[in-house]
C-alpha cells in the first residue's frame, strides 16, 4: 500500500514534513484483551494498534525517522511519498503533517506484495477503483445524511482549540471534547470539518474526525481532589461498542502525562486525578489527535471524587440488577416430583375360585389363581371439529366397578366444592 503525490503543474513542488508516522498492524499490533480502561502510556506504545501508534507521534510532535523531511515532485509527474508491505493483508495507518510550496494531488493505491515505485504508479495509472466499495449505489442517501460512508477526500482544517474558565465551587464542569451533528450535548457546536473535494462515494464531511487534533485549556478555580472524566453517550437501539481506543495527553502544574483509554459506549472513565489549590488558577490542558477505530462525540467533565464514587456505586447496582434479570430469564423451574400420569394401570386384586368337588373320598386343595383385571377404560377423542381438545369419552363396557366408584367419588367432591363456592 502506498500514498502517491501528483504534481499536475509545470514547476517542481516541494513537500516538507514536520510531524508524521506510518505503521502497519505487524509493526504495531493491538492487544485487545489488555487495553480496555485507562492505563499509563509508555514511550513506545506500539502494542496499541497502528491507528493509535501514528496518532501518538503526531500528539508528541514527532516525525518518524523512516520518513523524509522533504520530498520534491518534478513537474507533471508522480512520486511515492510513503509505502508499506502488508503480509497477510493486514492494515496500515499513516498521518503526515507539513506544508507545500504549491498545489498537488494525493492518491492511495494497493498492490500485491511490492514496494517498487514504478509498479505502484502503474496501478494508479490504470484508473481502476479498488473492489469492495459498497456505497456506490447509495449516493442519494449519503448526500441526504442518512448514511455515513467512508471518508475519502480533502478536509478543511485539522485542529480545534478551546479555552474555558470555571469555578468548581459553583458546580461540576461539563464541556464537549469532540462533537458531531448527532452528539453535541445541547451546545450545537459541531466539530466536524467539511471536505472540499472527495471521491464520489465518500461521506460529505470528515465524520470520523480521524487525524484531527483537539486541545482544550481548562482554567479551574476550586480546592481538593477532583476527577477528570471522559464520557461517551449511550447508544440507543444498539448494543454497546468500542467508542474510543486511543491516547490522551494531560498537562497540569504537576507535569505532563499520557494515558491510553479503551472505552465502550455509555461509559464514563476517570482519566486523571486533579489536585486543585485554593486561591489560584489551576490550568489543565487536555489534548488528543483523534485515532482510528473510535466514534466521536465525547464529553469532558471535572467532578469531585465523591461524586464519581457515587456514580460508580450506581453503575455497579445497575449491572448487578441486569445480571440478576438475565439469570432469571434463563432459570427453568421444575417441580420436585413429577405429576401423576393418567395412563397408570390399576393394581390387580387377587381373587380365589372354589375348587369343584369330585366323587373321590379325599378333597385335594389346589393353589389360588389370579384372574387378570379388566383393561383400563378406552379414551376416545373424536377427530375434526373446531375444538382442538374435545372432551374425552369413556366407553361404559370398559369400566369396572372399582373404577366406576372412583369416578363417582370424584364427581361428588367437585359438586360439593361448587356448592360451597355458590354459597359464598
Amino acid at each position: 500500500m502506498a500514498a502517491i503525490a501528483i504534481n499536475p503543474g509545470s514547476t517542481p513542488i516541494t513537500l516538507r514534513f514536520q510531524q508524521g508516522s506510518v505503521k502497519n498492524s505487524f509493526e504495531a499490533p493491538y492487544q485487545a484483551n489488555n487495553l480496555m480502561g485507562v492505563k499509563p502510556l509508555g514511550r513506545r506504545p506500539w502494542n496499541t494498534g497502528p491507528g493509535d501508534a501514528t496518532a501518538v507521534q503526531i500528539l508528541r510532535g514527532e516525525l518518524d525517522r523512516r520518513l523524509p523531511e522533504s520530498v520534491v515532485i518534478p513537474p507533471n509527474s508522480k512520486k511515492v511519498i510513503v509505502s508499506s508491505v502488508l503480509p497477510a493483508r493486514g492494515i496500515m495507518n499513516g498521518l503526515l503533517h507539513g506544508k507545500s510550496d504549491g498545489p498537488f494531488q494525493m492518491a492511495v493505491v494497493a498492490a500485491e506484495e511490492t514496494k517498487d515505485e514504478n509498479e505502484l504508479i502503474a496501478v494508479l495509472n490504470r484508473g481502476r477503483l479498488a473492489p469492495g466499495r459498497i456505497y456506490l449505489n447509495r449516493l442519494r442517501e449519503i448526500q441526504a445524511g442518512t448514511v455515513f460512508s467512508r471518508v475519502a477526500g480533502v478536509a478543511l482544517g485539522d485542529e480545534y482549540k478551546a479555552s474555558i474558565r470555571h469555578d468548581l465551587d459553583q458546580g461540576p464542569l461539563h464541556v464537549p471534547f469532540t462533537s458531531t451533528r448527532k452528539h453535541h450535548f445541547g451546545t450545537r457546536d459541531i466539530q466536524v470539518n467539511p471536505l472540499t473535494t472527495k471521491m464520489v462515494d465518500s461521506a460529505v464531511n470528515n465524520v470520523g474526525t480521524y487525524g484531527v487534533r483537539f486541545d482544550i485549556d481548562l482554567n479551574l478555580s476550586g480546592e481538593g481532589t477532583h476527577d477528570l472524566v471522559l464520557s461517551h453517550p449511550v447508544a440507543s437501539g444498539r448494543p454497546p461498542f468500542t467508542a474510543f481506543r486511543g491516547s490522551i495527553g494531560i498537562k497540569t502544574d504537576e507535569g505532563y502525562q499520557e494515558v491510553h483509554v479503551g472505552m465502550r459506549s455509555g461509559q464514563s472513565l476517570s482519566i486523571a486525578k486533579l489536585n486543585l489549590k485554593r486561591k489560584s488558577l489551576n490550568k489543565v490542558t487536555v489534548s488528543v489527535v483523534y485515532p482510528a477505530d473510535a466514534t466521536p462525540g465525547h464529553l469532558l467533565s471535572v467532578v469531585p471524587d465523591t461524586q464519581l464514587a457515587m456514580l460508580r456505586q450506581r453503575e455497579e447496582t445497575q449491572e448487578a440488577a441486569r445480571k440478576a434479570q438475565a439469570a432469571a430469564k434463563e432459570r427453568k423451574i421444575r417441580p420436585a416430583t413429577p405429576p401423576p400420569t393418567i395412563t397408570a394401570k390399576p393394581k390387580p386384586t387377587p381373587t380365589t375360585t372354589p375348587e369343584p368337588k369330585t366323587a373321590s373320598k379325599q378333597n385335594t386343595q389346589k393353589p389360588n389363581t389370579f384372574t387378570p383385571p379388566p383393561p383400563p377404560p378406552l379414551i376416545i377423542a373424536p377427530r375434526g371439529g373446531l375444538n382442538p381438545m374435545p372432551p374425552a369419552m369413556i366407553m361404559p363396557q370398559r369400566v369396572n366397578s372399582t373404577l366406576e366408584q372412583r369416578y363417582r367419588e370424584a364427581i361428588k367432591a367437585q359438586q360439593e366444592w361448587l356448592r360451597r363456592l355458590q354459597g359464598r
